[in-house]
């Protein structure tokens, strides 16, 4: 007698559900932290409050991030490394003599400080070169062509974070006026970076990386509009 027993469909592993819903969850995350934040820098009346937690924000940020990056190893932990100290000793170079990118100094907004420069903005420099670096590779270009677009795409984000920034005690310029060195330092150090990134032994494949500079871009263009429109 044939067997006619129904036998329920093999329900999708909670791994396989939970690696489907990961990247659409992280990207809300992303929106909502950064809206609020919106929200809390324009229309709360409570700026400062809003200011003492961009280190926060900044280090979720990351760590969402990161934590969508596949195979650490040695050679991904000597980039983020390089990278870090690279962009951290820029702006320690920049703080004390005016090279790079102008004569300016940090707040207090961005927390703890060594040599006079923010701890995050190393971190910062990591965040923005590598979810750059993976924006360019979208394309096909070859890899000087694409560390010239990471670059060019890091400037375009600084072009909207300055006046930001300035706004809201990340840090501040000489005489108030955001000097067009500091794009051309931007863009040099972000180039060299974006070039490493390239030709950098390690594995990219970060889903993501492209939302994060988005939402980073987003952020920053929504303040600058409410701020000079």
């Amino acid at each position: 007698m044939p067997d006619i027993t129904q036998h329920e469909p093999v329900p999708a592993s909670r791994t396989g559900l939970y690696k489907r819903y990961l990247l659409p969850v992280a990207v809300t995350v992303l929106f909502v932290f950064h809206a609020v934040g919106f929200w809390g820098l324009v229309y709360s009346g409570r700026a400062a409050y809003f200011q003492a937690l961009t280190p926060m924000n900044l280090l979720l940020t990351n760590v969402l991030l990161f934590s969508f990056h596949r195979r650490w190893n040695s050679r991904f932990l000597l980039f983020a490394g390089v990278v870090f100290a690279v962009g951290f000793a820029a702006e320690v170079v920049g703080v004390h003599t005016g090279l790079l990118f102008g004569t300016y100094r940090y707040g207090a907004a961005l927390g703890l400080k060594l040599w006079e420069v923010p701890l995050l903005i190393g971190l910062n420099w990591l965040m923005l070169v590598y979810a750059t670096g993976h924006i360019t590779n979208l394309t096909r270009w070859a890899k000087v062509p694409k560390a010239l677009l990471g670059a060019v795409l890091m400037v375009l984000l600084d072009f909207f974070i300055e006046p930001v920034a300035v706004q809201y005690d990340f840090w501040s310029w000489q005489a108030d006026n955001i000097p067009l060195s500091n794009f051309v330092g931007w863009f040099i150090v972000a180039f060299a970076l974006q070039l490493y990134f390239q030709k950098g032994g390690f594995f990219k494949s970060n889903r993501l990386a492209p939302y994060v500079y988005l939402v980073q871009l987003l952020f920053f263009i929504s303040i600058y509009l409410s701020l000079y429109v």
